[in-house]
């Protein structure tokens, strides 16, 4: 079994995959990756927030929620690590580590 290490960076996250894979989407709608002007304002979690309205966009988001659930679910995952970059300089821009606690107890009935 793997120990535990504690970092100040790292972000650990509980709950559904389906909650899981979600936040990722949220995340790259809301840090600014995109253009406020394809974005729509909708209520979720009891929280305003900013979706895209662009399809390619939503295209990238709904593959990459289906994949890390299908992960997340089959309990691959240990850790996450999520880098912005800048697309004219290649700065990273922010850099987000998540620690993925999995229930093997779950994951074992499916």
């Amino acid at each position: 079994m793997a120990s535990k290490t504690v970092a100040k960076d790292i972000i650990t996250l509980r709950g559904s995959a389906a909650i899981v894979s979600e936040f990722f989407g949220i995340i790259l709608y809301n840090r600014g990756v995109y253009s406020e002007e394809s974005f729509v304002k909708v209520k979720k979690y009891g929280l305003p927030m900013l979706l895209t309205q662009d399809e390619d966009v939503k295209k990238f988001i709904a593959n990459l929620n289906s994949q890390l659930s299908e992960w997340l679910e089959a309990g691959k995952l240990q850790r996450i690590v999520l880098v912005i970059m800048s697309k004219s300089s290649g700065e990273v821009l922010e850099r987000w580590n998540f620690s993925i606690e999995t229930d093997g107890e779950v994951v074992e009935k499916g």
